[in-house]
């Protein structure tokens, strides 16, 4: 667990001692923006950059596991679980895709989508504590989607238990007709996005580039200002009114993602936080497995649409895959928890462990199951 004490110091060279904290709150919304804006550059440009490419990938098909790595390459590509779901639920709807091969596709996704947050960990690398906290914070979600898969994929493929309560459930909501949701975040954020990735000529390099300047320029003066403003006072609120309890932090998880349409917002959002030291392990835990869910909503909802019962089945399937997932490592939360921090207190030997972390369980991975047994 992170020493909260040794936090509340003021930092030394902070150009912000004196603002005063209205002005710092301002300065705090104002570098936030900055944050999902950078975060929402990034999904913009992986989609130019790997759209098509992550199609081609989901068109294959074959084995269980090599269905598994399909979503989780598809989703490290174009970052987003909720873009790749809602490809699979297109493609199981047209008959493109076959039930049996989307599931372990979506089970896929749930790990791709975590490299998001993971990444935005490592604006923290250069300090010490700091980045142990931020790393750990950011992989639970990777460790608890992984778990989620080693006991549910076989479970799946020996008993078929999530396709029969996902054929179940859809029975009662199908014939519902489709519904639309429109995230208020993108309204303020991908306005922005847009036009400055037109300025850019809409090259998917040169936007991710930008967007990663912009993400590490936040996430610093994020953690520099949190820990200006009287620390304490900070963990109070959190502690008091947000992250008070497991449950409130579950439920503001599938809300906030629910609203804002991206579990890689929501997620990264509280990686700062734990940086700092603002908020624990324990704390962070149920809000992502929330984020997990709220996440599932936005292919369910468009799936109602779809006009075709596996479609709306195949949504069902990754909420059902989450809400079994969180019923399991729930009470062994100790698990994913232990696992992260394990890996995060490795970081401190070398630099090159996050990175290598990320492009081997992402990437290389995914693509050498897929090469030989694809």
């Amino acid at each position: 667990m992170a020493d909260r004490t040794a936090l509340t110091t003021e930092p030394q060279g902070s150009s912000d001692a004196g603002l005063p904290l209205a002005v710092k709150l301002i300065i705090l919304i104002g570098l936030l923006y900055l944050f999902m804006l950078s975060i929402t550059m990034l999904g913009t440009a992986f989609k130019l950059m790997g759209r098509d490419v992550a199609e081609a990938i989901l068109q294959t098909t074959s084995n269980p596991l090599v269905g598994l790595v399909i979503g989780i390459l598809a989703t490290s590509i174009i970052q987003s679980s909720s873009t790749t779901t809602s490809l699979v639920v297109g493609m199981v709807g047209t008959a493109a895709l076959s039930f049996e091969n989307a599931v372990p596709i979506i089970m896929g996704a749930n790990i791709g989508t975590t490299v998001t947050n993971t990444i935005v960990s490592l604006a923290h690398i250069s300090r010490g504590e700091e980045f142990k906290r931020a790393f750990a914070g950011s992989t639970v979600h990777d460790f608890f989607n992984l778990c989620a898969v080693i006991v549910l994929l076989p479970i799946e493929e020996m008993f078929g238990i999530i396709s029969f309560s996902s054929h179940l459930v859809e029975e009662i909501f199908a014939g519902s007709g489709g519904l639309e949701f429109t995230s208020p975040l993108g309204a303020v954020t991908k306005p922005v996005a847009k036009y400055l990735a037109h300025m850019l000529g809409d090259n998917g390099w040169m936007i991710a580039v930008l967007a990663l300047i912009l993400l590490f320029i936040a996430l610093r003066y994020i953690v520099v200002t949190l820990k200006s403003m009287v620390l304490s006072k900070v963990e109070q609120f959190f502690d008091r009114y947000i992250f008070r309890n497991a449950a409130l932090g579950l439920v503001l998880g599938i809300a906030l993602t629910t609203v804002v349409q991206s579990s890689s917002i929501t997620t990264s959002l509280v990686v700062p936080l734990i940086g700092a030291g603002v908020l624990t392990m324990s704390q962070i835990f149920p809000y992502v497995l929330g984020a997990n869910v709220g996440t599932t909503i936005t292919a369910f909802l468009a799936s109602l649409a779809v006009g075709s019962h596996e479609a709306v089945s195949i949504a069902f399937a990754h909420l059902l895959f989450n809400i079994y997932g969180i019923a399991i490592f729930w009470p062994l939360k100790r698990i994913p928890i232990y696992l992260s921090e394990t890996l995060a207190e490795l970081t401190q030997r070398s630099k090159l462990i996050p990175l290598l972390y990320i492009l081997v369980v992402f990437f290389i991975i995914p693509g050498l199951i897929i090469y030989f047994l694809g």
